[in-house]
């Protein structure tokens, strides 16, 4: 298990690496595609693969739930269970301490949950996150965190960030899965000298990568390159660096050009379910009447299965008709387009034209 950066781009701080993982290499930039339950919604592994997916996400909290670590013991972890032989990155459970924040009591060594399925109590910690984690088998497993709302009271960000870092320091001591790389996360809210703080401590800890959690929980664009511009210069150049639930093309270029590699968002599969098609020109509700006799393709130019063998009027029609089928083309094609983003990404760091790439983006996707 390694990461190493093989460039960085002369007029930002973008740049191209390559992470080694027991089940494979990650070129990154990437985005990760989120299989909170063990499947990305309405794709099979083989699309995942078909649209040049590198790395899978899975819930700690979801999959301790269901279907529980003695049914994935049983398949012999998650990679055999879901069928997917590529890396998978596994979260701890720390998002849901904040999504999940009326189903739970905070303790000094954890959570203590009422189930969001059935409303019995359990308990989540580091220690147990991180034995879920080792019974998943993922390649990356993330400490357990508290991710803070916005917005936070700076009292209540200091305490959270104290326990973030004793937290992270537990996680860290936990026995892990062979192969297995732990990251450690970086909280503090919209202050950034506690960003700065946590990120310090976590390096002193030390681990294999760091991210930038507690950013797109409802603050401003401007507030997440705050904390990610608090957080990422206190990180350490030859490690991975990674921006949590974020995936915005514009948001995701922003933040490689601050020195990010890592990004992970349910974006692609949640707006599909919606009727929303990602493309390099911005959003395009595909269910929109001006669409009904439309023969073109959802994005022009794009080479995806969804775009290469269907209409926008036939899937506008399976969309408004609630056929299953239009939510899996638009998905097919929404996470074809962020890998291919990805793609065309590490390319413009490859030939040095990161910069005025990233501006084009900017303009083409806000509509500025």
């Amino acid at each position: 298990m390694s990461f190493e950066v093989l460039k960085t781009d002369s007029a930002t701080k973008a740049r191209l690496g390559r992470l080694t993982t027991s089940h494979g290499v990650v070129q990154t930039p990437v985005f990760m595609d989120v299989g909170t339950q063990g499947t990305v919604k309405a794709l099979e592994p083989r699309d995942l693969k078909e649209n040049n997916a590198q790395v899978v996400l899975g819930n700690t909290y979801h999959l301790m739930l269901r279907p529980g670590a003695e049914v994935i013991t049983a398949a012999g972890g998650l990679h055999k269970f879901m069928r997917w032989d590529g890396p998978i990155l596994t979260d701890s459970g720390g998002f849901q301490v904040f999504s999940l924040a009326k189903l739970r009591k905070m303790t000094e060594d954890g959570c203590r949950f009422n189930s969001h399925l059935d409303g019995h109590e359990f308990f989540l910690g580091p220690k147990e996150s991180m034995a879920m984690q080792r019974v998943l088998g993922s390649d990356i497993a993330m400490v357990f965190d508290e991710c803070l709302p916005y917005p936070c009271e700076r009292d209540r960000a200091e305490k959270s960030v104290e326990q973030t870092i004793r937290w992270a320091k537990a996680s860290k001591e936990q026995p892990h899965a062979e192969g297995q790389m732990v990251f450690g996360i970086v909280q503090g809210g919209v202050y950034d000298d506690l960003r700065r703080h946590c990120a310090e401590e976590l390096v002193k800890i030390g681990f294999d990568g760091y991210a930038v959690g507690g950013v797109s929980v409802g603050e401003p664009e401007e507030c997440m390159y705050k904390a990610v511009d608090a957080s990422v210069p206190y990180l350490p150049e030859d490690k991975p660096r990674y921006v949590m639930g974020l995936g915005v093309m514009h948001q995701m270029a922003e933040c490689v050009a601050r020195g990010v590699d890592m990004f992970d968002c349910v974006i692609p599969t949640r707006v599909a379910r919606h009727g929303t098609a990602i493309t390099r020109k911005g959003n395009v509700a595909i269910k929109a009447a001006k669409w009904t006799f439309d023969q073109g393709p959802v994005e022009e130019g794009c080479d995806c299965y969804c775009c290469r063998n269907f209409t926008r009027s036939y899937v506008r029609h399976l969309l408004n008709a609630g056929e299953i089928l239009g939510l899996r083309l638009l998905t097919i094609h929404n996470v074809h387009a962020l890998n291919r983003f990805m793609e065309d990404m590490r390319a413009a760091i490859a030939d040095g034209s990161f910069a005025e790439w990233k501006e084009q983006v900017r303009k083409d996707t806000t509509h500025e």
